[in-house]
């Protein structure tokens, strides 16, 4: 697919030139520096109505960690479009339920992690605020913030979950890594743009 191809490559080259970027403005007097970019593309989706990337990397040009890159791309071959998430849901107060469910499954999972760390309940307490804080800071009901997600396809090929990813200080502290959530076809269906209604299980 061209199209989806030269998408692909504009998010490389992005990635690579803020990293030649950021070589430029190196002082020479500094000293030696350790500068990286990985960049790995995978196929997560390959049927005849839905083909999908996902973009996993990171670039490091100083500080305490790399900036993580982290990109979906879902595209519509018979459509020869690419499915972004204002495109499948359009009106803007239906991203209230999707971020609802979404916080569900996120102060979930952060309970579960938490507990699991045995804290004195004083920091435990202080933990949860400050990670409950990002949590909802990240999934306010808009459609950007959901802006990378990629299919779960069930029988048939017909996707029966979105798969949200959001990357490190987007819902969670870096510690906590990129997190994912899957909101299943049920939820998204009476929200979903009638023209891509078909893709999905009912």
């Amino acid at each position: 697919y061209p199209a989806l191809a030269a998408e692909l490559k504009a998010y490389a080259d992005a990635a690579r030139a803020d990293l030649m970027e950021a070589l430029e403005a190196i002082d020479e007097h500094a000293g030696p520096v350790m500068y990286d970019l990985a960049l790995e593309f995978k196929v997560v989706a390959d049927t005849p109505q839905v083909f999908a990337v996902a973009a996993d990397g990171s670039s490091y040009t100083g500080g305490a960690h790399g900036a993580p890159l982290i990109g979906r791309f879902v595209w519509l071959p018979q459509q020869g479009e690419r499915l972004t998430s204002a495109g499948l849901i359009p009106d803007p107060r239906a991203w209230r339920d999707v971020s609802l469910f979404v916080r569900e499954q996120l102060h979930a999972a952060l309970s579960q992690r938490v507990d699991a760390d045995d804290l004195d309940p004083v920091e435990r307490d202080r933990v949860m605020r400050s990670a409950a804080k990002m949590i909802d800071e990240g999934s306010t009901p808009e459609a950007d913030n959901f802006a990378e997600f990629e299919p779960v396809l069930g029988e048939g090929g017909r996707v029966t979950a979105l798969r949200f990813v959001f990357p490190p200080y987007q819902v969670g502290p870096y510690s906590d890594g990129v997190q994912t959530v899957e909101v299943p076809a049920s939820v998204l269906l009476p929200y979903v743009a009638q023209e891509y209604r078909a893709l999905f299980s009912a």
